[in-house]
């Protein structure tokens, strides 16, 4: 609301005005701290079960084409994942059959 009085008066308070911007340059790096651990952690753990290096999260503190280029390779290389053995899931029974040719 402060701020906002600051804006509407005619003569502005320089005092004030520079107590706000003191304030600014307090709060921006703590958002940017935040939103980069926002990126960065998923990243990490995504990377890691795809088979890439976890460093490769760190693309992130590129300011917007580190993200950018982090999911292309996400999304166009090979994923060395092991794939799972099918013989630890037993198949699925198939329901019985009804008899051929109907009786009556």
């Amino acid at each position: 609301m402060h701020l906002l009085a600051l804006f509407l008066q005619s003569g502005a308070d320089p005092e004030m005005a520079r107590k706000v911007a003191m304030a600014f340059l307090a709060i921006i790096p703590i958002i940017i701290l935040v939103v980069l651990v926002i990126l960065i952690v998923p990243f990490w753990f995504i990377l890691k079960k795809a088979g890439f290096t976890p460093w490769l999260s760190l693309l992130c503190l590129i300011p917007t084409i580190g993200p950018l280029i982090l999911l292309y390779v996400l999304a166009f290389a090979e994923w060395k994942v092991v794939a799972v053995p099918q013989a630890a899931y037993p198949p699925y029974p198939y329901p019985p059959q009804p008899p051929f040719p109907p009786q009556a």
